[in-house]
């Protein structure tokens, strides 16, 4: 009888277990293919409000992300934590909502590079990441995905950057840019200073004050957001 309690607690303690430990190692993968989903979103759609959201929740996903990576809690990973989800979830969205009211503007109609043309060149980017980072002398990070998603979503931002009209979306494609070397910098959160985090959040407020300056600069002088409408500038 001895015997059979001692097997049944062995048996209750693994079953409760794997769970944990298949679902700890599970939740990063889980939380990047999200990231990735976010990013042929913003691709794919023609409204502005859509773009924002699909930010705000890669602005979570990425800001809950370092808990999941994390092996030990500490101040550094709270700071990060609270941090990411202060800026890149609300903050940062918050900000869009606001813009895109004022100026009265809803979509991206005539992109240089359409939408479905977008989706495949960003799903070449993909690919493409997966084959750079399989190259990389890089220490194996806690989840294979976290190197290729990043250079993925920089390469992503960077499609979104070069290849919408509305300075709007500009803004939206320079986040999401900076969301992937947020990513690449996760490789290294246990030896990065939490203070570099913080400078990297700060770039990215003054670059978005700055480009806010400018979407409203080009508003108020063109009654448009369409950057294109820049040449016409003159002395």
């Amino acid at each position: 009888m001895w015997i059979d309690v001692t097997r049944y607690v062995e048996a209750t303690v693994l079953l409760q277990a794997l769970p944990f430990t298949s679902s700890r190692q599970g939740a990063p993968a889980l939380v990047l293919l999200l990231v990735v989903l976010t990013n042929f979103t913003v691709l794919g759609t023609t409204r502005l409000s859509t773009c924002i959201r699909a930010l705000a929740v890669q602005g979570f996903l990425l800001g809950i992300l370092p808990v999941l990576l994390a092996t030990i809690f500490s101040a550094h990973l709270v700071v990060l934590t609270l941090g990411t989800l202060a800026v890149k979830a609300i903050a940062l969205p918050w900000f869009l909502r606001w813009a895109i009211r004022e100026a009265a503007v809803r979509r991206e109609v005539e992109p240089l590079l359409g939408f479905i043309a977008s989706l495949l060149l960003g799903a070449f980017a993909v690919g493409l990441a997966f084959a750079v980072a399989a190259r990389l002398p890089l220490a194996a990070p806690s989840t294979e995905l976290l190197v290729p998603v990043s250079l993925a979503t920089v390469i992503i931002g960077f499609i979104v950057l070069i290849t919408r009209r509305k300075a709007i979306t500009q803004v939206v494609g320079y986040l999401i840019l900076e969301n992937g070397i947020y990513l690449f910098g996760l490789t290294q959160a246990e030896s990065v200073p939490f203070l570099l985090e913080l400078g990297v959040l700060l770039d990215v407020f003054a670059g978005v004050f700055i480009m806010g300056i400018v979407v409203f600069h080009i508003n108020r002088e063109f009654d448009s957001l369409d950057s294109a409408r820049l040449t016409e500038l003159s002395d």
